[in-house]
């Protein structure tokens, strides 16, 4: 395994440079690894012949059919892995993504019980063609623990603890091969900016905590979350699996009630995440040090396309057009005071007043007639001031009448969890849209 910086390479944008043309951005970045979401034999085959090591996907919905049958395991292995190997320098086959992050249900059923089968025919088929050195493994999110602080009390959910974990953890150890987890120091903070100094979640090396139950001592928030992985690991009996960074990153921007997300911030962090990954001898963690910890930043690109608050469009390194967000260098050789200043983090607390919800300026209008029909047949009361002769009927447009219909289920239903993204449609602001007699609900932050 690599210590080089990976990267994500997501493709949920509009306008995103060629895959020929991304593959030289990153060559010329010096990308040591990436992770793709999917196996997309354009890409694969454009990146044979580079010295960039590679993960693939198996996604969730094709991994439910590989599972099912091992003729389905080697169909994929034949048609998706075979081709581009060894050219393509393929480390790891990512088995699903996030399917342990939700306790199971009957949605969730299939994606439990095809997981371990899935991983298990995939490893098969590569040993029926003596491909012997690819890590078979799958992805999980911070989410799989029942508990994360401080890291000695790291325990899996209940309901994974004693069942599908401990038997991929066994395969896993079985093939010497490593758990992928996506950990962002990001959300942590965030959630919980009061408790949690933005200098040890930006990884700044200035603070230390000292585990109670373990005494080990503590400089960043990453170290922290990556080791509540390994006691929770240890839990079950196992002693030696193996952990890859499969995302982290911090955003450039984001929602006006989403704390922190800003270039400073997201520059600073995945500076010091290089510095820190790229220091030799390698520092791997408080529990276990001197690993290489294979990592990956999220990501290339800014992808307007990704569904969510904010944020989830703001984690590249590069504009949609390829340019940078802010200076990075992926060796880690580039001093910190090389770098040019950036812009102040203006954020970094709370805001504190009113927020509408408004349509985004980049939106095409075709996009909106259905939205807003979907918003109003919620109820009877969100768009009722849009009726004829309603204080907000006119003027009769369908950006207008957008703009409304999406604050008023905002302000209604956030507290249930609604966000102002409407399928990207949306943004947030602090501009007062109301009019006249038609005064647009608001949340109050």
């Amino acid at each position: 395994m690599t210590g080089k910086i990976g990267i994500n390479y997501g493709r949920e944008g509009d306008d995103l440079p060629s895959p020929y043309k991304s593959i030289q951005i990153m060559k010329s970045m010096k990308v040591g690894q990436v992770k793709l979401n999917d196996s997309n034999p354009e890409i694969l085959t454009l990146l044979s012949g580079t010295k960039i090591h590679v993960a693939v996907t198996v996604p969730n919905e094709e991994m439910i059919r590989i599972g099912s049958n091992e003729t389905y395991a080697e169909q994929w292995v034949r048609n998706s892995f075979i081709p581009f190997y060894p050219n393509t320098l393929i480390r790891f086959v990512l088995v699903g993504n996030g399917v342990l992050n939700s306790d199971i249900d009957s949605d969730r059923i299939a994606l439990y019980d095809s997981l371990l089968p899935a991983m298990r025919g995939i490893k098969k088929s590569l040993n029926n063609h003596d491909i012997r050195n690819v890590k078979v493994t799958t992805t999980l999110s911070m989410d799989v623990l029942q508990t994360t602080f401080p890291p000695s009390n790291g325990t899996f959910r209940s309901g994974i603890s004693g069942t599908v974990m401990p038997r991929m953890l066994k395969f896993l150890n079985r093939t010497k091969s490593v758990l992928f987890l996506d950990v962002y120091p990001y959300f942590a903070w965030s959630a919980n900016p009061k408790n949690i100094s933005i200098d040890f979640a930006l990884l700044r090396g200035n603070i230390t905590q000292t585990d109670p139950g373990s005494g080990l001592v503590y400089t960043d928030l990453l170290d922290q979350m990556l080791d509540s992985v390994t006691f929770a690991i240890e839990k079950i009996g196992f002693r030696n699996i193996r952990l890859a960074i499969s995302g982290t990153g911090w955003p450039s921007a984001g929602d006006i009630d989403q704390i922190g997300a800003n270039i400073y911030n997201a520059a600073t962090y995945n500076r010091n995440l290089i510095r820190k990954m790229t220091l030799n001898p390698l520092p791997g963690t408080p529990k276990s040090p001197g690993v290489v910890i294979p990592t990956f930043i999220s990501s290339l690109y800014d992808e307007n396309h990704k569904i969510g608050p904010g944020t989830e469009r703001h984690w590249g390194l590069l504009h949609a057009n390829g340019t940078p967000v802010y200076e990075i260098d992926l060796t880690g050789s580039r001093n910190m005071s090389d770098y040019k200043p950036l812009p102040p983090a203006e954020n970094n607390e709370p805001y504190k007043g009113k927020v509408w919800c408004e349509v985004a300026p980049w939106v095409n209008e075709v996009s909106l007639p259905s939205a807003v029909s979907n918003v109003c047949g919620i109820d009877n009361q969100t768009c009722a001031a849009l009726a004829p002769g309603g204080e907000c009927y006119e003027p009769v447009s369908v950006v207008w009448h957008a703009n409304y219909a999406f604050s008023s289920y905002w302000s209604k239903y956030r507290s249930q969890g609604a966000i102002c993204s409407f399928n990207g449609l949306a943004r947030e602001t602090t501009v007062d849209p109301s009019r006249g007699r038609c005064n647009f609900p608001s949340v109050t932050l």
